[in-house]
């Protein structure tokens, strides 16, 4: 657990080549071209040759969590915690009634990145096809060694496809490498595709180590994910099982300080368990998988994570005015004497945490993640521009104060033009893009968030779904003493009545501990659908069933319970659009583009959307 493979990049770069020249077109979906020189029959060679291709697969999952308009965005905001806050353009996912359909513009950073998802994951599984493919045609030096590299590629696969049916529902199964143009893929049952990775992930735990480099999976990783996919089939005990294997093996809570800026007193054990540079500590026994990406690493991501710019508020460019003239209050140059986006980064709050997220969860005043210096709140902020020494002098150096004059329009409320984009709490402590009081950005100025490494797993995550999976059970008990484990070390307050704990709880609790490294989205489709599978009622009394999953779900009733930009139609954005949400977003629509080049087969679209009127049955087995 204390290697990091240097060259992890270097050989992704190769192997990329390989992958793209290989079998699939420049759009990487479902539809390959013909080989070219570089293909795998030349470049699959060796162990080494393959275990670069495997680099690969670590890369291409780490897309999700950077960049501008970062798909995690499209992610988080179909969910109870946040909303798309970009509100100078039209275009952005906030009307999602008439913004997401199967003929939009599902991949641009002012719109969404639903295809961006789609894309990426059958890229990737075509990756992992060829590598599975291919592994009898060398000689490797051991069976163990053969395994291990299968076992990878296996975790890899069922990751992808553990994301797809639970952002598009029944999909296309494809289980074998492709080389030459298909048009002829059918959509297969959820259910079939989730039993297959099952059997993968049972082969993956048994044959993964442990003691990987960091940036590779691991054992326990692959069971994390195995415990999310038996959580999905309704096998409760068996994903307890599975979360018992990370949860009982070499891994920990992290509850003591380390890493960089251990010997600074004045931060604390959850600031150190989110440095960049302590992510990937051998020392770090939360860290199930971490995929890594740092400046000085070949391959890193261009321009940078831009965590900050995804996150932050922005206040800047005059949006939040002072109280008293209502001047322009803050500047957003480096060079101020608060210079406020060295401290926390130049956000443009393209992530918009609901209040649900920002305030309503935060129930106790003892809960490190929510404490000062870890979170952020707009009166933490001075105002900081030298222009209202003189406009407005009362107030320059001072905190942001909550203006709500009732006389004044409302935009001005709070003292900002835009409360929605500008106004907001945010954890700090999670997307700060440094370890020491400025911030760091090798490609920005004002800083946005230079490259990082990031969780994907931690052991964090497995005991909340452990707890769940008690929860399904009715075990409430032993569901409460595994959320404590996470709030004992936030020093948050411990839950004390088992029979206040549902699955209300979990997601509460999920949300406190796991801003911009759970996709949301996927994990409350889950959990409808396991509502709607079982008959098991929900905390809110009602029933649900699989029949009319598309127009009555779990996930639009907690959203709408949760979220308050999408349940009051009263909410506008500078540029006049509503917040709606319906109950088929449940699972996004397949880019009709994808269903237009199917000639020769029906893949099938998600109800609620143009073109699911066509639908016909999906395979109910693998077809070989």
């Amino acid at each position: 657990m204390n290697k990091i493979n240097k060259n992890i990049m270097a050989a992704a770069l190769t192997a990329v080549t390989i992958f793209i020249t290989g079998g699939c077109t420049k759009r990487a979906d479902l539809y390959p071209q013909a080989p070219s020189k570089f293909t795998p029959d030349v470049t699959y060679t060796s162990p080494a040759a393959f275990k670069a291709a495997l680099a690969t697969l670590n890369v291409s999952v780490r897309f999700e969590y950077f960049g501008d308009s970062a798909p995690l965005l499209t992610e988080s905001i179909f969910t109870d915690a946040a909303v798309e806050g970009t509100t100078d353009k039209t275009t952005p996912a906030q009307d999602l009634n008439a913004r997401i359909t199967p003929t939009a513009n599902l991949n641009s950073d002012d719109y969404n990145k639903i295809g961006r998802y789609w894309s990426a994951w059958y890229q990737g599984i075509h990756d992992c096809n060829v590598i599975l493919s291919r592994l009898d045609n060398i000689k490797w030096p051991s069976d163990a060694d053969k395994n291990l590299v299968k076992a990878t590629a296996l975790f890899h696969r069922a990751y992808r496809y553990y994301r797809l049916v639970h952002e598009f529902g029944d999909v296309p199964l494809l289980l074998k490498e492709e080389t030459a143009v298909n048009t002829g893929y059918f959509s297969t049952q959820r259910i079939v595709i989730l039993k297959q990775m099952k059997t993968d992930l049972e082969f993956a735990v048994a044959n993964l180590t442990d003691a990987n480099a960091k940036g590779d999976i691991s054992k326990g990783g692959a069971a994390h994910l195995l415990a999310k996919v038996d959580l999905a089939l309704g096998l409760f005990d068996d994903a307890i099982a599975a979360a018992n294997v990370a949860i009982n093996g070499p891994y920990h809570l992290m509850t003591s300080r380390f890493g960089i800026v251990a010997g600074d007193a004045s931060k604390n054990i959850i600031w150190d368990l989110h440095r960049p540079e302590n992510k990937a500590l051998g020392t770090n026994a939360e860290a199930l998988y971490v995929v890594l990406d740092r400046e000085t690493l070949d391959g890193a991501t261009p321009n940078g994570s831009q965590v900050m710019r995804n996150c932050v508020p922005m206040w800047h460019n005059g949006t939040i005015l002072t109280p008293g003239a209502l001047k322009p209050g803050i500047s957003d140059k480096v060079t101020e004497e608060f210079p406020l986006t060295l401290w926390y980064g130049r956000g443009i709050g393209r992530l918009r945490g609901t209040p649900y997220a920002t305030k309503y969860i935060w129930t106790d005043n003892t809960d490190l993640r929510h404490a000062p210096g870890n979170w952020m709140n707009m009166t933490d902020l001075v105002y900081n521009s030298p222009a209202i020494k003189t406009s407005d002098p009362t107030w320059y150096g001072k905190h942001l104060e909550q203006y709500t004059d009732a006389n004044v329009n409302q935009r001005f409320l709070n003292g900002a033009k835009d409360t929605i984009r500008a106004w907001f709490g945010w954890p700090h402590y999670k997307v700060f893009i440094g370890s020491g009081p400025i911030a760091l950005d090798k490609w920005w100025s004002p800083p946005r968030g230079t490259n990082t490494d990031w969780y994907v797993f931690r052991l964090a995550e497995t005991y909340l779904l452990r707890a769940e999976a008690y929860v399904w059970k009715g075990q409430t008990a032993l569901a409460m003493d595994d959320i404590n484990k996470v709030r004992a070390r936030a020093n948050a307050q411990l839950l004390t009545d088992p029979g206040k704990v549902n699955i209300g709880t979990i997601l509460d609790e999920r949300q406190r501990e796991l801003y911009w490294e759970e996709p949301r989205k996927t994990e409350l489709t889950r959990i409808a659908f396991i509502f709607a599978q079982t008959g098991i009622a929900a905390y809110n009394g009602k029933s649900y069933n699989i029949a009319n999953f598309s127009t009555s779900n779990f996930f639009y009733d907690r959203i709408m319970e949760k979220n308050d930009f999408y349940k009051n139609p009263n909410v506008v954005t500078n540029s006049g659009n509503h917040y709606t949400i319906s109950p088929y977003h449940v699972l996004w629509p397949v880019p009709q583009s994808e269903i237009d080049l199917n000639v020769n087969g029906h893949i099938n679209q998600s109800k609620g959307y143009a073109g699911a009127e066509t639908n016909i049955p999906p395979l109910d087995k693998i077809v070989p």
